[in-house]
């Protein structure tokens, strides 16, 4: 299965939801179209800013192409969504000299952080780069049984110490290792205790000092993981973890088990973040990586 088509069957919620009246809309052409879409679009979690804009540009354009087809419409707004999506060479991609490239993974507990971790442990392994984990959410021993779990599964190293150690020296100990081996990316699971901003700033900030300390020049790649079933209320999340840690990139998970998908858009949107990736099922390989123009193409069309 390709990748358009996996993303396709993850989305299928917000498509099933979404399409079929897409199709409608852009056939019949009724007097209350652009109004029908705005609402259409708001009720897959677009949000209504977004949606607002969306709509606006797609009827600004049909006014100076006055002969365009519902294909050629709809093509439009799909190539327009795609393009709220910020774009960016993540720095695992960059040509840049340094190795390890450190990927810091942060979220509330319960969004499937550690899981994601080891989704995307595998995704590298399947490009053939070097992958060392750490361990670093140290107050939960079940996220570090799970991750050493992922490790035997992947052949992947993981670097961890016992419960409640100092979640700073297990991220220095991991890039480290990192360093020595000679490793291309070191992925680093931390913990996700919103409720308690202050001690998790400090712990994320000290995490990032300590992974600097030997070589200022490493890259680090802050991933927030939401879950995207949570709608809306994912904007609150991305608007506090960024009071506490310079995020860089997002993964939503659970795309497959909403009809609100849409949410995506206004996360990139409003924040002006990429997604780099999103999970669409259990299994490893369902981890995908984000490409604008073929999600907006599989929530917006039924074919």
């Amino acid at each position: 299965m390709g990748l358009f088509e996996k993303i396709k069957e993850g989305l299928a919620k917000t498509r099933t939801r979404m399409a079929s009246a897409v199709d409608v809309l852009f056939r019949q052409k009724d007097p209350s179209f652009y109004q029908d879409l705005e609402e259409l679009l708001i009720t897959a979690d677009v949000g209504p800013v977004v949606a607002k804009v969306l709509v606006s540009d797609l009827r600004e354009w049909e006014k100076n192409h006055p002969g365009a087809t519902p294909e050629e419409s709809l093509a439009h707004l799909e190539q327009k969504m795609a393009g709220e999506f910020p774009q960016g060479t993540p720095l695992w991609d960059s040509p840049a000299h340094h190795r390890p490239c450190v990927i810091l993974m942060v979220g509330v507990n319960g969004v499937g952080k550690t899981t994601t971790t080891g989704k995307l442990g595998s995704y590298f392994r399947g490009q053939g780069r070097t992958v060392v984990f750490g361990a670093a959410d140290t107050f939960r021993a079940a996220a570090i049984e799970q991750l050493r779990k992922w490790g035997e599964q992947l052949d992947v190293p993981v670097v961890h110490q016992k419960t409640g150690a100092d979640p700073a020296s297990v991220a220095f100990d991991t890039v480290k290792s990192a360093r020595a081996k000679k490793m291309d990316v070191a992925i680093i699971d931390t913990a996700g205790r919103l409720q308690n901003k202050h001690n998790l700033m400090a712990e994320l900030q000290k995490i990032g000092s300590v992974i600097r300390k030997e070589d200022p020049e490493t890259p680090v790649e802050v991933l927030l993981v939401l879950d995207a079933t949570i709608g809306q209320n994912a904007l609150s999340q991305l608007e506090e973890f960024r009071k506490i840690t310079p995020v860089s990139g997002l993964i939503l998970t659970k795309l497959d088990g909403t009809s609100k998908g849409g949410v995506a858009v206004a996360l990139a949107q409003k924040h002006h973040l990429p997604v780099r990736f999103i999970g669409v099922g259990e299994k490893a390989s369902d981890l995908l990586p984000f490409d604008p123009l073929m999600f907006a193409r599989s929530i917006l069309r039924q074919e």
